[in-house]
């Protein structure tokens, strides 16, 4: 199609759909018109006939042909909806995924609403910290990333979002952290250096510092979880997101270090997704 023909939205929507590889070929080009066109996937419906002009044409091929690439959506439209959030991402940290809600939800039924303090380690977007804020207003949150743009992306997100019970740190897993608490829980780097899922994909284009871990995906976990023994109170929760092949290392390594209370819980696909402990009293 020339790029000077007249190009409806039904056209674009069409146009993307056929270009784009994968199961969410139709969504992702609903998003990129979207914020080509600054409005509502509701506006594609309602007005599939109005057509596009010259400058949108130009940027929804531009974006287009970025995510023929492979580029992900949330990078081209820099937002991803997370829990009930939409959350302002960049390539400095990892996407937020579905199966992170899963961490989400563990804690939240473990913890009264009430006064608690909680950590998030590593916190990326702030996407854990944010969401369990939304839910737990009289929760105190502390969230840490090593990298300091990812923390300042995550205050960006928490100031949007006027989420002012979460405090976010610049440091390495609980280095920065004071006092105790009663749950620390993180979505740690957990991918095998040698994962051949490394190179295929969206997460070619996402931090590997953020992906990948010593130890067969295992050596940030163990880390935490030895940091963590120090500053949980007493009967304190630890949880960490992992990969659905290792539920059974993870419930080892918690229990070798003394953790008590061991599972694991699985994702909404049914795989083991989190496990938790308990410091003893």
């Amino acid at each position: 199609m020339p790029t000077d023909a007249p190009l409806s939205i039904r056209a674009a929507l069409a146009q993307g759909t056929d270009s784009i590889a994968g199961d969410s070929a139709r969504l992702d080009t609903e998003l990129l018109l979207c914020q080509v066109l600054g409005k509502p996937r509701s506006y594609l419906f309602t007005w599939p006939e109005r057509e596009l002009s010259a400058a949108q044409q130009a940027a929804f091929r531009a974006l287009l042909a970025r995510r023929v690439a492979g580029e992900p959506v949330a990078h081209l439209t820099g937002l991803r909806e997370f829990w009930t959030l939409t959350l302002e991402v960049s390539a400095d940290t990892l996407i937020p995924r579905p199966d992170t809600e899963t961490l989400v939800e563990a804690a939240l039924e473990l913890l009264p609403d009430g006064p608690c303090r909680v950590a998030d380690l590593g916190t990326g977007t702030g996407a854990i910290a944010l969401a369990l804020a939304s839910e737990r207003p009289h929760w105190q949150l502390v969230a840490t990333d090593r990298v300091a743009a990812a923390a300042e992306l995550a205050r960006r997100n928490r100031d949007r979002l006027g989420l002012h019970n979460v405090e976010v740190l610049t440091g390495s897993w609980c280095e920065p952290l004071s006092g105790r608490f009663d749950m620390i829980l993180s979505n740690p780097p957990y991918i095998d250096e040698a994962d051949p899922h490394l190179a295929q994909g969206d997460v070619r284009f996402e931090p590997r510092s953020a992906l990948v871990a010593g130890e067969a995906g295992l050596a940030d976990i163990r880390l935490i979880a030895e940091q963590a023994r120090a500053c949980l109170k007493p009967g304190g929760r630890l949880l960490f997101e992992h990969g659905f092949e290792q539920g059974d290392a993870v419930r080892a390594l918690l229990a070798s270090l003394g953790y008590a209370e061991v599972n694991t819980l699985n994702d909404l696909g049914g795989r083991p997704r989190v496990t938790l402990g308990r410091r003893p009293a």
